[in-house]
């Protein structure tokens, strides 16, 4: 059942920036102005900044950058399959996500996050998730995809991620294979899906893929192991922009998920990465080899020259730019 202070919020986001009485807000959920000034009250504590005017009402101010499903719903299609919980604070919205779908949650199960205190990234490595300042999602799917096709759906989350940003920021965003989302030349966002297979048949029980992007530097800057690596979307004093990223970022990438074996997003992927050309270097059977980029295949494994010129597909891996 939605609570008088869910509903409340809904008709703010509704009518941002706008003031509504506080008498009609009463008729409309059904409950005295004394209980709408308590909820106000709540939302405040939450830290919604919610304007309070004589004869004018309540009224949500269009600076708030708060997640929440009310928020991020407004810039979604009516018939959106999206189910959307916000919480503040979560290990990792994957494993959040991914402990839903273990209990039987749908597809289109969306966990979103103010902040993560063990966020994931590459295996062995961690997605720094400071409070208020990033966007931190993970989808619950039931893809009828095998094992070995489980980046058909990090690939689409990055170009889902990179027009998403495009479109909310007007920043070109590129992709650096296989992963990683790139503007300005810093890192601004990681992808990770995770999944449980179906042993006997080799399809994926169910999926979670996860996003984390950095919107803005976190209050007295990224840590000094990220200094020279990450970056951010917009500087603080831009206006709210998280909600509308959470929904473009849902919206794209399911349109790609609807037909994702056809991979019909590929060649976008291919232009995006920056890798392509490039020199680099690699990290291959525990030692770090020079090599150059050359390619990226249909099933988007990144194909690289070595050095005696001999060629190698990668199915995964890390690399990087900067020399050994």
């Amino acid at each position: 059942m939605t609570s008088t202070k869910d509903t409340l919020l809904r008709m703010l986001e509704d009518s941002l920036g706008q003031h509504i009485s506080g008498a009609k807000l009463a008729r409309s959920l059904g409950v005295s102005r004394n209980a709408v000034w308590k909820a106000v009250e709540s939302l405040r504590r939450e830290g919604y900044t919610i304007t309070a005017a004589t004869n004018k009402g309540y009224a949500l101010s269009q600076e708030n950058d708060l997640l929440s499903p009310q928020s991020i719903g407004r810039y979604l299609p009516c018939d959106h399959p999206f189910d959307i919980a916000v919480r503040k604070r979560v290990d990792s919205t994957n494993s959040e996500a991914r402990r839903r779908a273990l209990e039987g949650a749908r597809e289109g199960t969306v966990i979103i996050a103010e902040e993560q205190t063990k966020g994931k990234g590459r295996p062995g490595k961690s997605f720094y998730s400071p409070a208020s300042t990033g966007l931190y999602l993970s989808i619950v799917l039931r893809p009828r995809l095998q094992a070995d096709q489980a980046q058909y759906l990090t690939t689409a989350a990055a170009v889902a991620g990179a027009r998403a940003i495009e479109r909310v920021t007007g920043k070109q965003a590129l992709i650096k294979w296989v992963n990683d989302i790139y503007c300005e030349g810093k890192k601004v966002s990681g992808i990770l899906t995770e999944g449980s297979i179906d042993m006997e048949s080799g399809r994926f029980e169910h999926a979670v893929l996860g996003i984390g992007i950095n919107v803005k530097r976190p209050q007295g800057g990224f840590p000094a192991d990220l200094i020279d690596v990450a970056g951010a979307l917009i500087d603080d004093g831009q206006g709210a922009v998280r909600s509308e990223l959470a929904a473009r970022i849902l919206i794209e990438f399911w349109d790609l998920y609807q037909d994702i074996e056809s991979r019909s997003y590929y060649e976008e992927y291919r232009h995006r990465c920056f890798l392509l050309g490039k020199p680099l270097v690699i990290t291959h059977n525990g030692s770090r080899v020079r090599a150059k980029a050359i390619d990226i295949t249909s099933d988007f494994k990144l194909v690289i020259e070595l050095p005696d010129k001999s060629t190698l597909e990668l199915p995964y891996g890390e690399v990087s730019t900067r020399p050994v």
